[in-house]
């Protein structure tokens, strides 16, 4: 199943009321799910597909994880919210033995490759669509994403 097909999928769960998707061609299977909007979740929450600006009344801190609320959600460090674009596993090197790409602290321009997100056996970059402090990693290497978890803070 090709790429334009998987995005076409995308785009049809996200204009739905659905929660999940899953397709059979021949051997390949294609599951697509989200989380509505409004529902909390233990495990990585799912965002918007496009960057996102979060506003914070607090200070926004310096960590690699979000923090959490006092009401038990969690929420993001004050910036602009670089999300998944697809599902598939997070890798913050090019390769096992190559350093990250990006790390706290560092600044970074828009266009810089931020990590890669391996998807179908093609390895698609993630580049930083702002130029910024890199404030956030939100995911840990190797680990697998959804389509729009939030994954950097670039502040």
């Amino acid at each position: 199943m090709d790429l334009r097909k998987i995005k076409k999928l995308i785009d049809l769960l996200e204009e739905s009321n659905l929660a999940e998707l899953e397709i059979r061609e021949g051997e390949e299977t294609v599951r697509l799910s989200r989380i509505p909007k409004g529902t909390v979740t233990t495990s990585a929450p799912a965002a918007h597909a496009h960057p996102v600006r979060v506003e914070s009344a607090a200070p926004a801190p310096t960590a690699s994880a979000e923090t959490p609320a006092a009401n038990g959600e969690k929420t993001l460090p004050e910036g602009h919210v670089v999300t998944a674009p697809m599902v598939g596993t997070f890798y913050a090197s090019s390769n096992p033995d190559s350093a990250p790409f990006v790390k706290i602290g560092q600044q970074v321009k828009a266009g810089d490759t931020l990590g890669v997100i391996e998807a179908m056996k093609m390895f698609n970059q993630i580049e930083s669509d702002v130029s910024g402090t890199v404030v956030a990693i939100l995911v840990g290497n190797g680990q697998p994403v959804e389509f729009d978890e939030p994954m950097f803070v670039i502040g």
